[in-house]
């Protein structure tokens, strides 16, 4: 596999076509009769594949601080994150976005890699949690997707379509009239990437241990537009196992036709902290103990699963839910060296 991501699954020739194949061409020879066989020419070096690995991401600054501050050790451990692609969120409208959109997909394409990049933007994000805010409406927000689709196209790129949009359809914290919108909007969104047929575009489902009943989640899906995706997505900033993952995702496609999925591994090595009745944030917002998980791939050895991607990024902070943790999003170096050397 060379250039931009390929999400191809190989299949063997059955021997019945390669004896046919063998017939059409003039049947067996002897060995006296066999022409000499052609020496092969040396194959040429095939172009590294994969995902896109940001020059100017966090880690990489923080690598470089510490060393020359010379903490080598540190350093060193983090460089699994620095030189790691991971997905670059776009979480706003500020001025310039759609430019930053352009270059990034440019600067991946022109090193043969594959940019991911998670649009993150529908109004009432995460409903008002440490994540919280989005577009003021539906207006700005159909705009926005546009702009954001125009920058891309033309490029091999990965959408991960608004982490946990639709399990927060699903659990009431998104209702009436603005959760029929949200249907329309994610539909909508998904059509506008969908218009470059070098997108992959996959919808977020959330997580095995969010949404546990399979059938409202492809249901939800399902009325979201997924069908006219290339799949769903799980695990976004979560820590459940990859195991956990393919045998919910499996159950979800099952229902979906035997839909596609990508996991977010990027940090579920040690898999999910316990709960606490008493703190059940802490399950999920920046817990202690986790480590980095699966390298992003598409060998991924299931037959359903596109890909294993590190969508969050690792090191960034799930909100200020600890005394020492940053606000969501920015980069928290302390908890990002304790994943890599968990």
């Amino acid at each position: 596999m060379s250039g931009p991501v390929a999400f191809v699954r190989m299949r063997r020739l059955p021997a019945l076509c390669c004896l046919a194949l063998m017939i059409a061409l003039g049947g067996c020879t002897s060995d006296d009769e066999k022409p000499p066989r052609p020496v092969p020419s040396p194959s040429p070096s095939p172009s590294p594949p994969g995902f896109f690995v940001e020059p100017d991401a966090p880690a990489v600054a923080q690598v470089a601080e510490w060393q020359a501050e010379g903490r080598v050790t540190e350093a060193t451990a983090l460089r699994r994150i620095a030189e790691s692609p991971t997905a670059v969120w776009f979480a706003n409208d500020d001025p310039g976005f759609q430019d930053k959109a352009r270059r990034l997909v440019a600067t991946a394409t022109a090193a043969r890699r594959t940019a991911v990049l998670v649009p993150y933007w529908v109004p009432q994000r995460d409903c008002g949690g440490h994540s919280g805010g989005g577009a003021p409406d539906a207006a700005a927000y159909r705009a926005w997707i546009g702009e954001l689709a125009a920058a891309v196209r033309g490029n091999a790129v990965v959408i991960v379509l608004e982490p946990d949009a639709i399990p927060h359809l699903i659990d009431g914290c998104v209702s009436g009239p603005v959760a029929e919108e949200r249907y329309t909007l994610l539909g909508e969104a998904i059509a506008a990437f969908k218009q470059d047929p070098d997108a992959k575009v996959y919808l977020d489902a959330g997580n095995p241990g969010w949404i546990k009943d399979v059938d409202r989640v492809a249901e939800a899906l399902e009325r979201a537009g997924v069908r006219r995706a290339d799949g769903f997505s799980l695990n976004v900033a979560n820590f459940e196992t990859t195991d956990a993952n393919i045998t919910y995702g499996t159950a979800v496609s099952d229902r979906l036709g035997g839909l596609p999925f990508v996991i977010d591994t990027s940090r579920n090595g040690n898999g999910p902290a316990p709960v606490d009745a008493q703190d059940s944030e802490g399950h999920w917002c920046n817990p202690p103990g986790r480590a980095l998980g699966p390298s992003p791939t598409t060998l991924t050895g299931a037959e359903r699963v596109d890909a294993f991607l590190w969508i969050k990024r690792p090191g960034e902070s799930d909100g200020a839910c600890l005394p020492d943790a940053p606000p969501a999003g920015q980069w928290w170096p302390e908890y990002a060296l304790g994943l890599a050397t968990n």
